[in-house]
């Protein structure tokens, strides 16, 4: 099996970045955002265009990344003969322009308004009915042609999304170290590479030394260095190596507190961070490694115990019943680099929340 690294053939970054979206763009293309986002930069990406001489083609996206909602917009695009799709906003919008362009078999350039997933650099997409029940996942043969990130847009986003970002991104360096040892493949079906790994690595280091300073920036909705290098580690760093590394326990763990009701309110990312104070204890990581991550996440009001995560009472039945998912054929948890059981997972949540509880 080979070593693969994949990531997006371009990533752009900078303040007032979206002004020069055409220039990027360089053909007719199709732009789908929400009737908030599209409120926000349709004037901006209009006037980008104009400047160029392309022409641009706008549609408003309805809310759910849905068949019956890519087929519809795909339609749209067909008929205004666009060369490209662009998506702006957030997740499902941006997951709704892959599809599109995907099933039209056109370029892609993803143009994210907050910085709380590093979904926007890799290839895959979540469908969903249109209800909003999970359908199921497409993955996409290559990461999207483009990603823009206008900081200027994402440092106005509330804060709490570019925290969830942070916790997001907090897994991916251990999680990356996790299938190296096992030896597990990464996301896109080969073996991680040392660039792959140095990225993570460089994605952790980056948090720890400039999320408490992006936050503060994050709050007064301005846009400083520091924020700046954290909305690339959110993002890039995070995207490219967790999908070019792997996935472990920390994003198992999550997935199993998806189906806890107390912690329907938190973001993708914020589960993640507990879970992955909860892979460390697993994996038996030493306390000043533990401690590290623990009090930056306190610093950053990432979760560090169940009563954070929502949890008021711990129910062992319910807990169990989170390891046991996360354990199941198929999850991420396998890639941890020894057998684990419900068990051993039940002991590390227990254990995570016993001394995050004390912080």
């Amino acid at each position: 099996m080979e070593q693969i690294i994949q990531s997006p053939s371009k990533y752009i970054q900078g303040a007032g970045a979206i002004k020069n979206i055409a220039k990027y763009a360089s053909v007719k293309s199709f732009v789908i955002a929400d009737s908030f986002v599209m409120g926000l930069t349709k004037e901006s990406i209009e006037h980008s265009f104009k400047n160029e001489n392309i022409d641009v083609a706008f549609e408003i996206f309805k809310g759910e990344c849905s068949r019956n909602e890519v087929e519809k917009l795909k339609k749209h695009a067909e008929k205004e003969q666009c060369k490209m799709v662009i998506g702006v906003g957030g997740g499902k919008t941006l997951d709704t322009a892959k599809a599109v362009a995907y099933f039209l078999n056109l370029p892609v350039m993803i143009v994210p308004t907050i910085a709380s997933t590093d979904s926007p650099c890799t290839a895959l997409t979540v469908l969903y009915h249109d209800n909003g029940e999970f359908d199921e996942y497409l993955f996409l043969p290559h990461n999207p042609d483009v990603i823009l990130m206008d900081t200027d847009i994402i440092a106005k986003a509330p804060s709490r999304l570019l925290v969830a970002g942070m916790g997001d991104a907090l897994a991916t360096y251990f999680e990356v170290k996790s299938c190296i040892k096992s030896n597990s493949l990464n996301l896109v079906g080969g073996y991680s590479t040392k660039g792959g790994e140095a990225l993570a690595k460089l994605c952790f280091e980056t948090l720890m030394e400039d999320g408490e300073k992006a936050l503060m920036a994050a709050e007064k909705k301005v846009a400083t260095k520091a924020l700046n290098n954290i909305i690339e580690a959110n993002t890039y760093l995070s995207g490219v190596g967790a999908e070019s590394g792997g996935l472990a326990a920390a994003h198992a763990i999550h997935n199993g507190f998806t189906a806890i009701k107390e912690c329907h309110h938190l973001y993708h990312g914020e589960k993640v961070a507990f879970g992955t104070l909860a892979q460390m204890f697993l994996e038996n990581y030493s306390m000043e490694e533990i401690e590290e991550v623990a009090h930056f996440c306190k610093r950053v009001g990432l979760p560090v115990s169940l009563e954070e995560m929502g949890i008021k009472e711990i129910n062992e039945e319910d807990i169990m019943k989170v390891a046991e998912l996360s354990c199941a054929p198929g999850e991420t948890m396998h890639n941890t680099p020894f057998k684990v059981t419900p068990e051993d997972v039940y002991a590390a949540i227990l254990t995570a929340d016993n001394y995050g509880s004390s912080l």
